[in-house]
């Protein structure tokens, strides 16, 4: 079994993570649609990777917003005939403490990192059953199995992933549900904090960050597994990180 011709969707795709998702997905052979706000970068991606051999298109996509992630599967679908696999990347860290009383962070993060996963399964899945397969890939964290200060409200969306993506795997035998728990990793995620406390201690944390085709070689493994093989966790932090 090969990544190659899989239809894969990836969430959260202009930058980091997803972006090195699709880079290398592409370079081994994968069908891919992109999506997020940001539809320049998108552009720029898939010029890049098409003249380099690759097949990508891209669509902008707000995954708080359900009508617009049926769009992204439909156009999906549309595109290439089906939809293989779908990674739901799209997520937001502004980390800070309880008493900043930063409200809005709060609510934008369980939107985007609770709601923007249940609207990726709501969309595909009816259409892996469909075709009685599919996979999808819940990109989750460390601070989904273990809670530090300034990142209470985070780690509850990243835990509330893992909850997610157990019982959707245990309700469904010919669905493979992959959860991917990065450590610390070079990204853009930081720049969304704005409480000082929070945003200095990410400085330091970040001293040994993993660069993001880290998580996208452990995304890529658990893609191109048989059929018959569900890789379901995969915890993937650097070697010199103590939590």
């Amino acid at each position: 079994m090969t990544i190659e011709d899989k239809v894969i969707a990836i969430t959260g795709a202009s930058s980091g993570i997803g972006e090195a998702t699709a880079r290398l997905l592409a370079a081994r052979g994968a069908k891919l649609m992109v999506g997020a706000r940001r539809t320049d970068r998108l552009a720029a991606l898939a010029e890049e990777l098409n003249a380099a051999g690759g097949t990508i298109v891209f669509r902008s996509l707000d995954v708080t917003d359900r009508g617009d992630f049926e769009a992204f599967i439909a156009a999906t679908e549309a595109e290439y005939g089906r939809v293989d696999v779908l990674v739901n990347n799209a997520g937001l860290m502004p980390l800070s403490r309880f008493d900043s009383l930063k409200v809005d962070e709060w609510d934008r993060m369980i939107d985007v990192n609770i709601r923007g996963v249940l609207h990726g399964i709501a969309a595909a899945l009816p259409r892996f059953k469909g075709q009685g397969s599919g996979q999808f890939v819940n990109i989750s964290s460390i601070g989904g199995y273990a809670v530090w200060p300034t990142c209470g409200v985070y780690s509850a969306t990243k835990y509330a992933v893992r909850a997610i993506s157990e019982a959707l795997r245990m309700e469904h035998d010919d669905i493979r549900v992959t959860i991917i728990a990065p450590g610390v990793v070079e990204s853009e995620l930081a720049h969304t904090i704005t409480d000082p406390v929070a945003a200095q201690a990410m400085v330091d944390f970040r001293s040994i960050a993993l660069t993001p085709d880290a998580i996208a070689r452990a995304i890529a493994y658990a893609v191109e597994q048989p059929a018959d093989v569900d890789v379901n966790t995969l915890i993937v932090r650097p070697v010199r990180s103590t939590i």
